[in-house]
Order: C-alpha cells, then structure tokens, then sequence
C-alpha cells in the first residue's frame, strides 16, 4: 500500500478546546484525553442513573478487584480508587482474579469476574459479588458464588444485556471436544443474576486467521444495541500485538439464543496501529458521552509492539477511550486506536450536512459515507505559527497537517520550514454560518478562509455572501 494511500489511515487525538453547541445534522465531538489508566487492563465503565460513571479493570497482579466513580469519563483518570475485594489465601477465588465487570440489576450492583484457585491457577471459572448499597464503592459486598454452566472447563469474561425484555449471560468458555482456548457463549438469566437458566447456546468458535494467532481465542464479548441490530464486539488471538476486536451482528428481533441469528464479520474491526503507536487493542465495553449523544469505545492496549516473555506477565496494558461513529448503513465503524493524548475531530460540512473533510492522495475533500474513517479526523494542536493559531494534524498520519498551498488545501508533512508552519495555522473563530459552527481562517492570509467548493477544500476569501459562509463553517463531531 502506497504511503499516499496509508495517509489515509491513522489520524491524531484533538486538543480539549471549549465545544461550541452542535446543530442537528451531527453529534457534537466525545473529546477525552488517553489514556485513561496506566496498567488497567479488561476494562469496564458503567454509567449509572446517578450521574457518576463507575469503572473497573484488572490489575496486573491479578489479587483484587478495584473500583473508582467520577461524574465524567475523563475524571476517571484522576478519581480515588478503591479495593472492593481481595483474592482468597486459599481454595477457590484465590488466584488470577480477572475482568471484573460491574452492573446495576433490580436494585443491587453486581461484579463479574473470573478467577483461579490457589492450588490451581488455571483451573478459572466466574464469579459474582453483589452489593445492595447505593455506592458500591463504600458498600458490602456478597460472594454470590460460581456461575455455573454446563461444563465445568476454562470459562470467564461473563457480560450481559437485555434485549426484548430478556436479560441474557454471554461468556467465554473452553467446550470438551472442541480444540480451541475459548469460544463465545450465551444464555438466559435466571431468577438471579448469577445463575442461567434452559439451554446454551455455541455463537462463535475462533477459526479465521485473526483469531487464531498464538492461540484460538474468541473472550471479552460485550453487547451494543443500535439501529434495530445488536452489535456484538469480542476479543481474539494472543494478548500481544496480535489482540484485535471482531464483531458479530444480529438484527433487534431475532432470537438471541439462536447461533443462526448472529453474523460473524470476516474481518477485524478494531486492530493495532503501527502508524499512531497502539498495539494489541481489545476487551472492550461500552459505555455514552457525558451529553448522552455519542457512543464510547472503552478498550486496553499498549504503547509498544514488542513484549519480553508472557504477555501476561506484562503490566502495561492501560485503559483507553474513544468516540465510536456510526456509519449511513448502521454499523458501527470503531476506526483505529488513535494516538495517546487528546481525541481527535471531524470536521463535518455545516451546508452539506453527513459530508466531512477528509484526505485522500495528500488532497483535502468534502466527501461523505468516508472510509476508512480516519481519513476525516484531524487532532486540533496549538498552531505550528505560535500561540493564539491552531492547526489541523492528521491522525493516520501523525506529522502530516491540514495546509494550504496555491489557495488549495493539502494535508502533507512539516518540513519545518516558517512558509510550511505559516500555511498549516489557522485561527480559529465563530462559524461565518452563525453559532453552533467553527470557521477556520489562514494565519498568514487574513480574511482567507477554509471552505469547501466542487468537492475539494480552499482557503479562499470571505465574499461576504451566503452561499460562501455555508460552505466555510464546519461543525465539530
């Protein structure tokens, strides 16, 4: 693939500047700064009715389950964290306590885990604590024992959902007389939530190419309901480099407990980036923005390919966070993990609303339905010129800036030169379209603005009329 070609794919993460209000035709921007949590890895964030978020994860030295809440994702970073439970000394629960999750359900919080025994810490099986206080952070809380299935083997990542009123179990599990280390499984709840209830059914059993590397892994499932469908992320292959998410589909109405509903994608949707420095991203969950209007990918990674020994051993997997876009056909499209530190941007048309300004053979474009997405975020950055100016820096393609050059807008490389650096800055100002837009004029050509014409971006010279103050106001998504 040609260098021009991979520009389209890996841009940067946007610097945290006030949100101006969004118009209706795009969602305003989920903007975080990565990552969340160094050494926290499988990790689950639940926003609750109570306006706090609560987020746990595993630990790397696999004895304790931790909690911390804060009233935003970011806040999470910072919030104090606190041991709910310990690991046992001996028996059951006494070893490799991992992926806690952590629910509300009829009135009491419930944590998942998976955990070894003292004598045997591979022998891993799931869990449930159960509080009934109404911040589980100072409550008591309950073993509620094993989760029991129908075979006692290798099992973990316990998840659920309710869908059609229903509330279902999913897991990971090594099945007798399958040669795989675990493959996806779900079944209906019982009278509580730490029993299942009539029959189990197989979703997905790891044999394509990508799930199969270093060991044959399907784990982590966890369930987003969206545009009539369920979407249903999960982890595979090894925990280094090669740990991707794939994604299996089933519309809103079918049977959940029938393998014949779900679709397994042939592709990953969700792998690791050389370009933007992320590796081995997966076991995600899902929580919302603190304005309830976009949908959050929580996942962990590490910053570096390369892993001395087990990667288990390796305690750098950390917690991330980015906003998920929803593609015109109603699939989710996850992008790729962007850089550490601040969330990227689109810059969405304001008079051509689903359209976004995106790269493609080094030429800035108004393109809608783009692929692949990260072509069309950009990290907004204190401008190469100085303070007071920002610029637009790809992020597929650190390094590589929004610029312009003979009145059109390119996205090329800082050479470093004062002409380059005077050609990729920008002020940023009150959209010419009016409020809730953000216009973007050139620092070294005053009254010359970003807009789009014909398809392609310039900066050209305000005119004053209404048909260019439309074309030259973007809203932030």
């Amino acid at each position: 693939m040609s260098l021009r070609r991979r520009l389209a794919a890996a841009l940067a993460g946007a610097l945290l500047l006030p949100l101006l209000p969004v118009a209706a035709h795009a969602s305003p921007p989920a903007q975080y700064t990565n990552p969340i949590a160094a050494q926290r890895a499988d990790p689950h964030i639940f926003r609750h009715t109570d306006g706090y978020y609560y987020f746990t994860a595993t630990v790397p030295q696999y004895d304790r389950i931790v909690l911390r809440r804060a009233t935003t994702i970011q806040g999470l970073a910072s919030a104090a964290e606190t041991v709910i439970w310990r690991k046992h000394t001996s028996g059951e629960m006494g070893a490799h306590i991992w992926a806690p999750e952590i629910h509300f359900i009829n009135g009491k919080w419930y944590v998942y885990f998976a955990a070894g025994r003292t004598d045997d810490i591979w022998r891993i099986r799931m869990y449930v604590l159960e509080s009934s206080a109404a911040n589980p952070l100072t409550g008591a809380w309950t073993e509620r024992g094993r989760i029991v299935t129908p075979w006692d083997t290798f099992s973990l990542d316990a998840s659920t959902f309710v869908a059609g009123g229903v509330r279902y179990l999913i897991w990971a599990q090594q099945e007798p007389g399958i040669s795989t280390n675990s493959n996806l499984y779900i079944a209906r709840m019982g009278a509580n939530p730490w029993t299942i209830t009539g029959s189990t059914t197989r979703l997905t059993v790891p044999t394509l190419a990508w799930e199969t590397r270093g060991y044959r892994v399907a784990e982590g499932p966890a369930v987003i309901q969206r545009n009539g469908r369920l979407f249903m992320t999960y982890s595979a292959s090894a925990t280094d480099a090669n740990y991707c998410l794939g994604l299996l589909t089933a519309q809103a109405g079918a049977d959940p407990l029938q393998a014949s509903s779900w679709v397994k994608s042939a592709n990953p949707v969700f792998v690791s980036n050389a370009s933007t420095g992320q590796y081995g991203p997966g076991h995600n969950s899902f929580t919302v923005s603190e304005d309830g209007q976009s949908d959050v990918l929580v996942y962990h990674d590490r910053n570096y390919r390369d892993i001395s020994g087990d990667p288990l051993n390796d305690p750098n997997r950390r917690t991330r966070v980015q906003k998920i876009y929803w593609r015109a056909d109603g699939t989710p499209d996850f992008g790729i993990p962007v850089p550490d530190g601040a969330t990227p941007v689109r810059l969405m048309s304001y008079d051509q609303p689903g359209r976004a300004v995106r790269h493609w053979e080094y030429r800035a474009r108004l393109e809608a339905n783009v692929a692949p997405l990260a072509d069309s975020q950009f990290r907004i950055v204190t401008g190469l010129s100085g303070s007071g100016t920002v610029s637009l820096e790809s992020t597929n393609f650190p390094g590589y800036y929004l610029r312009h050059r003979n009145y059109e807008a390119w996205v090329e490389r800082n050479d470093g030169s004062a002409l380059f650096r005077a050609d990729a800055s920008f002020t940023r100002r009150t959209g010419l379209a009016g409020s809730g837009t953000v216009s973007f004029e050139a620092a070294n050509l005053a009254g010359y603005y970003l807009r789009h014409r014909a398809g392609s971006v310039w900066v050209e010279r305000d005119d004053g009329t209404t048909a260019f103050r439309g074309s030259a106001a973007f809203i932030l998504e």
